[in-house]
């Protein structure tokens, strides 16, 4: 770590360690250079899964940030220059005035980051497939004591005449307000937002005094996917406070609630400590996003991702086209890194014997299929020869 001289004001520039050094850890007493080495996986690495993009491991670049923050010390609870710099890297994305908080998970960033906007009273307009409603065991009501107003939604994303399903009886002291409109990006069914959504959205949410939160777990798949700045379809479209996902794209553990508008969120200093979300050695969650926003490897990792989808579904055109896959239908388009599709009555059992995936509406046979930045073209070969297989016997 050194420190550069930058228009008059000390920067802290870090040198992360290549991949190769992992493992390497010297100066600890009791503990070999090369510990790593004399470690025995306990799972089968050559097993692949296409059930979500939490089965893949960590980048090596984001492992080796991990081992190179780990020298000396430095001070806890956020206090590091790695989260600092991490501030830096989103002021740089954002634009001034934007406000980083590290989590630990992306329920946390939903739960706290909301928690911020609101009042006791306050509620919450989502779609009914939405994470912080079907997905987060109840936390947003039970923790952040937040009433979720659901409403429908074909394709996962909500329009300005869905909001106003659940969009009235403020003043009514019987009734919830709403003051939030939640959406995610790219959406829990794979599909993508488009600025001018996202934007009537806001527009809609500000008119009658509410705010725009995004779950962004999987943001990084769709700025990849729309091929435009962070800003362009978070900031500069209307959205007020963000969750930024990483343990989905690369990272170990690590999210980030990132305040747009710091009028539209309040205590979140102290709700990140009370909800339990404060790390004490934070430069371990940090530095995680600094390795995937430093040299675009969050939008590198995410395009690949995406690719990998792109791959499976042409795969499977293909076979339906040529006869070698048989009664496989997609429901949703493939927007961002998975693929939606109902299958033959057993085939998913017997796929499943080999690679993993989960159903996503049982009842009619539908999956989802999802890709990592570590999914390769043979491992997306590979199933869908599987799947040529079994929907053929």
């Amino acid at each position: 770590m050194a420190a550069e001289a930058d228009g008059g004001v000390s920067v802290m520039r870090h040198t992360l360690a290549t991949a190769s050094d992992i493992g390497q850890c010297p100066g600890v007493e009791g503990i070999p250079g090369d510990y790593a080495g004399g470690v025995t996986p306990l799972h089968d690495t050559a097993v692949r899964g296409f059930a979500s993009d939490n089965y893949s491991g960590i980048h090596p670049d984001v492992l080796a940030a991990i081992v190179s923050a780990n020298e000396g010390h430095q001070v806890a609870y956020g206090e590091d220059v790695y989260t600092a710099r991490l501030q830096e890297l989103f002021t740089g994305l954002l634009g001034d005035g934007v406000e980083a908080y590290p989590v630990f998970n992306g329920t946390g960033a939903n739960v706290v980051g909301l928690q911020s906007m609101l009042p006791r009273w306050g509620a919450v307009i989502s779609a009914s497939t939405a994470h912080i409603n079907v997905d987060e065991g109840g936390a947003p009501e039970r923790v952040g004591g937040i009433k979720l107003l659901t409403v429908p939604t074909d394709d996962g994303k909500l329009t300005p005449e869905l909001v106003d399903r659940e969009a009235w009886g403020w003043g009514d002291e019987h009734r919830a307000q709403p003051l939030v409109v939640s959406i995610t990006q790219s959406t829990e069914l794979g599909t993508l937002y488009t600025v001018d959504e996202i934007r009537a959205l806001a527009e809609h949410a500000h008119a009658r005094g509410m705010r725009l939160h995004m779950d962004g777990a999987r943001i990084s798949n769709a700025a990849a996917a729309l091929d435009l700045p962070l800003r362009a379809f978070t900031r500069d479209a209307g959205v007020d406070v963000l969750s930024f996902g990483g343990t989905k794209n690369g990272a170990m553990i690590g999210e980030a609630i990132v305040v747009l508008d710091p009028a539209a969120s309040t205590g979140l200093t102290y709700l990140r400590k009370l909800d339990m979300q404060l790390s004490s050695k934070m430069r371990f969650v940090s530095a995680q996003l600094v390795a995937l926003l430093e040299d675009d490897l969050w939008l590198r990792n995410a395009r690949h991702s995406n690719a990998m989808a792109q791959r499976l579904r042409a795969g499977v055109e293909a076979g339906l086209a040529d006869g070698s896959i048989r009664g496989v239908e997609f429901t949703q388009p493939t927007q961002a890194n998975g693929v939606f599709a109902t299958l033959p009555e057993g085939v998913a059992d017997r796929l499943r014997e080999s690679f993993r995936f989960y159903d996503w509406d049982e009842a009619r046979r539908e999956v989802r299929w999802m890709c990592s930045f570590d999914t390769t073209e043979a491992d997306i070969d590979a199933f869908l020869a599987a799947i040529a297989r079994e929907t053929t016997r």
